[in-house]
């Protein structure tokens, strides 16, 4: 199964993968084995990224170590061989070794077990407890049945059932949090407005605590890759991160939202939590 053109309509690809073409011949020579067809399309599609904002799809290409594939070429320490009740499958390359292809933000690691031929590998999730659970499906196969909630898995977190599943590209990105004052709207009317000025937008989760007092909204605009998260706490804050040839354009929009929201910024600060005396597109681009 390839990432087809089903998948691809509920998870759609970047405009611009990254880290997406390489030489698959040459790759595939450094790993010592073949690679399957549908996990090569997925890369092709979707490139280096993660499914929302927890399966990381990794690719044999870019200059990124250890996303590429080839960094398990050589024997890991902590064998399998001298541990076998901790590992149950020996590593690649050792004959039918566990290949990984992919990790979640919990370090699970996400593998091919590479018996027979690449088309018949099965998945592997490896958790970093030490577990293991096996599907016998191909990654693309794998990969649909999470982001659509149909897999049957003990060892990894299920996508939130109200959400659609969506893919983010690891490119360079600006981040800013704005920190604002107070306003005549309680928290979900700001939210209505923000998310209004930055229309169309997808969401990607909340929380609350039980008195509801505090929490996070999570979204997304549609059509230009801005990620936000719109804090509850006190002084309440809106995180963004854009690419930085957007940064104008994210400003303009971020501030016009915030004065209908009848707030104003009274702090603008970097990833790391410096703070900027104005809003700069170079001050901290983080990949």
């Amino acid at each position: 199964m390839t990432a087809n053109s089903a998948f691809m309509r509920l998870v759609t690809p970047p405009a611009t993968p990254i880290d997406a073409r390489g030489n698959w011949t040459a790759a595939e020579n450094a790993l010592g084995t073949p690679l399957p067809a549908d996990y090569k399309h997925l890369v092709e599609t979707y490139g280096w990224g993660e499914f929302c904002d927890y399966l990381n799809l990794h690719t044999p290409f870019g200059t990124h170590e250890h996303i590429r594939l080839e960094w398990q070429r050589g024997t890991p320490s902590g064998t399998p061989e001298r541990d076998r009740e901790r590992y149950p499958y020996p590593l690649h390359p050792a004959p039918g070794g566990l290949l990984v292809w992919g990790t979640t933000i919990d370090a699970d690691r996400l593998c091919w077990l590479t018996e027979g031929a690449p088309v018949g590998w099965p998945v592997v999730v490896w958790s970093r407890d030490g577990w293991y659970e096996t599907h016998p499906m191909g990654t693309a196969a794998f990969v649909e049945a999470w982001a659509g909630a149909r897999l049957e898995t003990r060892l990894l977190a299920d996508m939130e059932p109200d959400l659609a599943p969506w893919f983010n590209a690891f490119r360079p990105r600006t981040h800013r949090c704005l920190r604002l004052s107070d306003g005549p709207y309680a928290h979900d009317r700001r939210l209505a407005i923000l998310r209004d000025a930055l229309a169309p937008t997808v969401d990607r989760g909340s929380w609350r605590t039980d008195d509801g007092d505090l929490g996070q909204d999570h979204f997304a605009t549609a059509d230009t890759d801005w990620l936000l998260t719109y804090d509850m706490s006190r002084p309440h804050q809106i995180r963004i991160s854009f690419p930085p040839e957007d940064s104008a354009a994210a400003r303009r929009c971020l501030f016009a939202a915030v004065r209908r929201m009848g707030c104003e910024v009274v702090r603008i600060s970097a990833s790391d939590g410096t703070p900027l005396s104005a809003w700069s597109a170079s001050a901290d681009e983080d990949a």
